[in-house]
């Protein structure tokens, strides 16, 4: 049987291709989180009643989570058209597509102007960054992987993630400056100006990645077999369990929406009292720890495999999160510091800069988008979630900190679950990914020779 020989990237195009990942997911995630600062600060005194203040809070979040509610929609299109069309072309339009609906929000009406009309407005648009966003890690993460030397993909394609823990460090420091200002013109027009800047994101993006070149993979792909007509079919046909496990594994970003969003509305209320701008700086240093951790859990993730280190990030989050969550109840500013950048900088890292490599090769190229895309979109869904039910399961005044850890906790169950049933890849050669069946003696041959 004729095997086609493994696709090799050009010298230097690997580097390349994770760089462009890096700058462009850094890029993309500023506008996306940015909104969840806002969310916990601004957002339910700008767009929502204040005449109650606990179900404003409890709004703003939820619009929060309608990203996440409509990232599987996009990661179902955008996955199709990025195993039909190739990677490059949906790298360049998440990245136009986020900064354009994150320079409108800047441009929206509050309350007081066009009344329940500007909440409307603001879910509409929060809508165009989940569809973004859907797409966004899934393109990126299959070039990288696609580009990289087999023996490296898990550390080439951990730098899509750190480029996203890049963007959230960008977005919490935009709004540090802008916490800070007076109350009255933080929410008349400060809070607009980091959306604002966002519209550099679509020419900074559209600059980098137009130059990309496709990976060989797909191009071999197209070139021996041609493109799937219907990815979707194929790999619900032939990858449903490795969907299912990738949805249960993306349940981890339940650690990062509550460390970002709950934590900091929670630290700032007035049942602990801490100020915005120094809860902001407990997100920015854990940030710049997970931007050296992350590429370092990758790399060990290279020697010893993907599973035990995925699960040092999932089980280890359980308990960290519980631990931060305590500290920021006693008010203690050091110990809430030093726990924020073990728990999320550290130890959720190992997860988040493993996933990447994980879950891609799982997948054969011919639906490696699709099967990224849908499944961790749907977890990702549940995960956006989770900043309104931990609001919820908080109580009326918002200080159950402990229901709301032994929440996370859970959240980090189905993905130790879906390590434990997954099969380890980091030694597969690129072109045998996400196959069922052993190869021949004659295909190793032809492969070898």
């Amino acid at each position: 049987m004729s095997v086609p020989s493994p696709a090799t990237a050009p010298p230097g195009q690997p580097r390349k291709a994770a760089t462009a990942a890096w700058i462009g997911s850094a890029l993309e995630y500023y506008d996306f989180f940015i909104y969840g600062s806002a969310a916990a600060l601004i957002f339910p005194k700008v767009f929502f009643d204040e005449s109650d203040p606990a179900t404003a809070t409890l709004l703003s979040l939820a619009t929060f989570g309608v990203a996440y509610a409509a990232r599987p929609v996009g990661a179902l299109f955008l996955g199709h058209f990025g195993d039909k069309l190739g990677r490059k072309k949906i790298m360049v339009f998440t990245l136009i597509l986020m900064g354009l609906s994150t320079f409108l929000i800047g441009c929206l009406p509050t309350r007081a102007q066009v009344g329940s009309l500007a909440p409307v407005l603001l879910v509409l648009c929060r809508v165009l960054q989940g569809i973004s966003a859907a797409g966004e890690q899934a393109s990126a993460n299959s070039m990288t992987l696609e580009h990289a030397p087999p023996h490296r993909r898990g550390f080439f394609t951990s730098f899509t993630l750190s480029g996203t823990q890049g963007g959230q460090l960008l977005a919490t420091l935009a709004f540090i400056p802008i916490a800070a200002l007076p109350e009255d013109q933080l929410l008349s027009w400060g809070w607009r100006i980091p959306f604002f800047l966002s519209i550099g994101v679509a020419i900074v993006g559209y600059v980098i990645r137009r130059k990309l070149e496709e990976t060989p993979a797909f191009e071999q792909q197209t070139a021996t077999e041609g493109v799937v007509k219907m990815p979707l079919a194929i790999l619900l046909r032939h990858h449903w369990a490795d969907v299912l496990r990738v949805v249960a594994g993306a349940l981890i970003a339940s650690v990062s929406t509550i460390f970002t969003v709950w934590a900091l509305a929670y630290a700032t209320s007035d049942s602990v009292g801490m100020s915005r701008s120094s809860m902001l700086w407990v997100g920015a240093l854990a940030n710049v720890v997970a931007l050296a951790a992350i590429p370092l859990w990758a790399t060990l993730s290279d020697r010893v495999g993907r599973r035990p280190v995925y699960l040092i990030g999932a089980v280890g989050s359980a308990i960290t999160m519980f631990l931060y969550l305590w500290a920021i109840s006693t008010g203690n500013y050091p110990l809430i510091l030093l726990l924020g950048i073990i728990a999320f900088g550290v130890v959720y890292s190992a997860a988040n800069g493993v996933w990447p490599s994980f879950y891609g090769e799982m997948f054969s190229t011919r639906v490696r988008l699709s099967g990224m895309a849908i499944g961790t979109q749907i977890g990702f869904a549940v995960a956006g979630f989770a900043v309104t039910f931990a609001a919820q399961i908080a109580g009326p005044d918002g200080d159950d900190w402990s229901s709301v850890a032994l929440f996370t906790a859970a959240l980090c169950v189905p993905p130790v679950i879906a390590a434990l049933s997954a099969r380890e890849t980091h030694k597969v050669p690129t072109e045998r990914l996400g196959e069922r069946t052993p190869r021949t003696a004659e295909e190793r041959a032809t492969v070898t020779a």
